[in-house]
């Protein structure tokens, strides 16, 4: 199984986090596949556990707000095949605009 997040991905996620007033471009999506659920990632904290996003736990509310790590390799181990980064998955517009669709459809539409 593939670590949520690769060490390039790691130094993307923690350069967005240093300017967090910026509207990024998710950098990686990660999926539940035997469920709902989906994260759209744009930046980590310094504390190299606490990462911003999209959040779409698959009750029709997705919302853009923070996230474990920690948590998320704990929901994956917790999970018969774990969660899955999208790796084919290219972000084509800023986390905001993903938002407003999301609110719009009532999940994540990538």
């Amino acid at each position: 199984m593939l670590p949520l997040i690769d060490a390039a991905t790691r130094e993307l996620l923690l350069a967005n986090g240093r300017h967090r007033d910026r509207d990024h471009r998710p950098v990686l999506k990660l999926f539940n596949p035997t469920g709902a659920a989906t994260w759209l990632i744009c930046a980590m904290d310094a504390d190299g556990d606490t990462l911003y996003g999209l959040c779409d736990l698959g009750f029709g509310e997705p919302e853009l707000g923070y996230v474990s790590l920690d948590e998320l390799k704990e929901v994956s181990a917790g999970l018969v095949i774990g969660l899955e980064r999208d790796l084919s998955f290219r972000a084509d517009r800023p986390v905001s605009e993903y938002a407003r669709d999301a609110r719009i459809m009532g999940r994540i539409v990538a």
